[in-house]
């Protein structure tokens, strides 16, 4: 896979992708990254991107021009897909970074400012948004997807049970773990954990999985109804 980050500030990239499971899956060949700067591509001599929007109001757009110049320098961009992140775009969640982790090729433009053009939509496939609240720029929003992508790729982790026992993986919450010690300050680990009998084990984590997400997320059993 590769994924194209189009920012005005790669610089915040360097840590988090050079880093943990993202530097891993890169030394795997799993995945690709490049982080594009689209402010080399405005045709301003003071290499502006964003300007005041027609009509009046607060805050500054940016233009349409150098971003899809940008786009149109990089390898492949007929068939890769173009997401910008968007507070105005679908909401992201699990099922939906599977769905990217089939895809050989990923584009995320990340906004800033007030807002932009919107012609630029024109040049997309896809809006998207992490939550519903107001970020400095979609930076943060590209980290979220490309690591909650990266990490369903082939090989990247060290097991696909992993990935599988996961929150939100299968449409509900993950089961309560522990680790050593067996007590701590009273708080004791469940003892079919100690039994060693494993279809008992995994019915408590069902039952398990279940009670915590009836109790915090009920929206996601009510989504799985709806499907069903």
């Amino acid at each position: 896979m590769k994924i194209t980050v189009l920012s005005l500030f790669p610089e915040v990239f360097e840590g988090i992708f050079n880093s943990s499971m993202i530097w891993y899956a890169k030394e795997q060949k799993a995945v690709e990254i490049e982080v594009i700067n689209f402010r080399d591509f405005s045709t301003n001599k003071h290499k502006k991107v964003d300007d005041y929007a027609y009509g009046g109001g607060p805050g500054m757009l940016l233009q349409v021009e150098p971003i899809y110049r940008a786009i149109q320098s990089i390898s492949g961009h007929d068939q890769a897909y173009k997401i910008l992140l968007s507070p105005q775009g679908k909401t992201y969640h699990q099922s939906f970074a599977k769905e990217l982790a089939c895809i050989e090729h990923i584009i995320l433009i990340c906004g800033h400012y007030e807002g932009f053009d919107d012609r630029i939509l024109a040049f997309v496939d896809e809006e998207i948004s992490i939550g519903d609240y107001v970020l400095t720029g979609g930076e943060i929003g590209a980290m979220v997807i490309a690591d909650s992508v990266i990490r369903l790729l082939p090989g990247v982790l060290a097991s696909q049970d992993t990935v599988e026992d996961e929150s939100f993986y299968s449409g509900m919450l993950e089961y309560p773990q522990y680790t050593r010690p067996q007590e701590f300050m009273g708080l004791i680990v469940p003892d079919v954990l100690l039994s060693g009998n494993h279809a008992d084990i995994k019915k408590w984590r069902i039952e398990q999985s279940l009670k915590r997400t009836r109790e915090r997320r009920p929206d996601l059993l009510q989504k799985r109804d709806k499907k069903d």
